[in-house]
């Protein structure tokens, strides 16, 4: 149906070196880069393809980047295997299935982020892409399009080659631009329900600080090179929504170093930015960190419920506000299951699940698109949730909560009602989540106003067996996670006791 490119050459790229280089203002550049008259063309196995064609809206729908992102949530990605170097199972995971994206769409994801490796050449001196490797990536794509779900594809880690710097501005620019002009001449008869993202997490390799001035310059330059290669093929590529990333996927190096590049069309740019946070808790297989949360004792002192809002706050500020939407393209959490005790594994499960559901919630409020990150494995220190074989969930709680956390906080909301959200009208006790439970569970309540609150757990006796919370709180929503390990089955009652008022809910607890 598309065809692929085995090579390209013409007037636009000689255009797009002059863009690189400097020369011409931003403006005129990206003009000459969509009007240039067309004397190049992309040679394909069947056909050639213009290397440059008109805009063509056909499939392209009227909608801004914030009203295409309220479409997409939640989302899930594919992990590394389209970027798995040796082949796409080299990784230990099976080839993607029309099956498993099936399983996908089921459980009530509606986007896929589909991490690709685009350096496999027929000719390394071009960056000639492989015409099968196209058709493998392309074929992934309809398996998530054909379920009427988003797909985006991006150019990922691909060992590293992406560097920002000065020194090597100038080789990343000619090969992003070189890549991505065949991946866009490729996919370019697609519609709206296909994204393109330009980069990944760019940042000097093993240098996780602050960007100096080099860097983030040059990783700018990148995002713009991206844009215009793409807006540069014409035809649907003119109107469609491209995500460029701040430096390192880092919100604070995003929200102080981020440049938005110039297009040619308005409202069509997504800002992608990642949340791993706290690495200890979420990412760090070394750690032995099994809490989370402002009301869990042994958790890390930052990154908790507040931070994450923060965060994602900055971002709703910083760019939703002003029409262009956010893709939290990659959050989760390992799951712990070598912690020295069932108890220790149970309750790290508890705080896990509570993690995801939090986070997801928070960025579902906030207007930002959740990418959960699925890597394929469910074991130990692993961020899978569904059997990349059958399809299967795995763990089938966390993506009840993810969807459940999403389903509360309607996707694309009017966030001017974030604050409305956050300070309930009305004080409330929620049904504990999961229900029944073994032996964790989170009790969510919501506060009007501040005040003193006790959130106390009794038997069926009437006998008080803990007390969770017991102090001032501020307005708004309040977590915590009972951990029972230590009590038998039975019914239990959680309590919640304010100023003339008490609410309760009915628990039961299966050992």
């Amino acid at each position: 149906m598309f065809h692929t490119e085995t090579h390209w050459r013409g007037t636009a790229s000689s255009v797009l070196s002059l863009f690189l280089t400097g020369g011409r203002s931003m403006k005129n550049i990206l003009i000459v880069l969509l009007f240039v008259p067309v004397v190049g063309i992309a040679q394909t196995n069947s056909r050639v393809l213009e290397d440059s064609i008109p805009p063509d809206p056909t499939g392209m729908r009227n909608l801004t980047s914030v009203e295409l992102a309220r479409e997409m949530v939640p989302g899930w990605n594919v992990g590394n295997s389209l970027e798995a170097i040796g082949g796409e199972t080299a990784w230990g995971n099976p080839l993607i299935t029309q099956r498993l994206i099936d399983s996908i769409k089921s459980a009530g994801f509606r986007a896929v982020r589909i991490p690709v490796a685009w350096s496999r050449f027929t000719d390394t001196a071009t960056y000639s892409i492989d015409p099968a490797w196209l058709a493998r990536v392309e074929e992934v794509v309809n398996y998530v399009l054909s379920d009427s779900m988003y797909a985006i594809i991006n150019e990922h880690w691909d060992n590293g080659w992406i560097q920002p710097r000065y020194g090597h501005q100038s080789y990343v620019n000619n090969r992003l631009a070189t890549m991505w002009r065949q991946i866009a001449l490729h996919f370019r008869g697609y519609d709206d329900h296909l994204i393109f993202a330009g980069t990944n997490e760019v940042m000097v390799t093993g240098n996780y600080g602050t960007p100096t001035k080099e860097y983030y310059t040059v990783q700018n330059s990148y995002n713009q090179t991206f844009v215009a290669t793409v807006r540069s093929t014409g035809g649907r590529n003119y109107y469609r929504h491209l995500a460029v990333q701040g430096f390192n996927t880092n919100i604070d190096h995003t929200v102080n170093y981020f440049a938005v590049p110039a297009d040619v069309v308005p409202n069509r740019l997504i800002v992608e930015v990642h949340y791993y946070d706290p690495y200890n808790f979420t990412i760090n297989s070394s750690s032995t960190l099994y809490q989370w949360g402002q009301n869990a004792p042994k958790s890390e002192s930052w990154a908790n419920e507040a931070y994450a809002d923060g965060q994602f706050q900055k971002m709703k500020i910083k760019f939703i506000d002003k029409g262009y939407a956010v893709m939290l393209g990659e959050y989760g959490a390992q799951a712990r299951l070598n912690l020295g005790s069932a108890a220790l594994n149970a309750e790290h499960a508890g705080y896990r699940l509570y993690y995801i559901q939090y986070i997801t919630g928070s960025l579902s409020r906030h207007g930002l698109v959740p990418f959960y990150w699925d890597n394929g494995y469910t074991g130990d220190n692993a961020m899978g949730l569904f059997n990349r074989s059958t399809g299967a969930k795995a763990y089938p709680e966390i993506i009840q909560a993810i969807i459940r956390a999403v389903d509360a906080t309607p996707s694309g909301a009017d966030m001017g009602m974030l604050n409305a959200r956050s300070q309930p009208a009305e004080s409330s006790l929620k049904q504990n989540y999961p229900n029944p439970f073994n032996p964790t569970t989170t009790i969510t309540f919501g506060l009007s106003k501040r005040t003193h609150a006790a959130l106390t757990i009794h038997d069926v006796l009437g006998n008080e067996i803990i007390k969770l919370v017991d102090k001032e709180l501020d307005a708004g929503t309040h977590s915590v996670v009972w951990n029972a390990s230590e009590y038998g089955s039975g019914v239990y009652f959680c309590s919640l006791e304010m100023q003339n008022s008490l609410l309760t809910k009915r628990m039961l607890l299966l050992r």
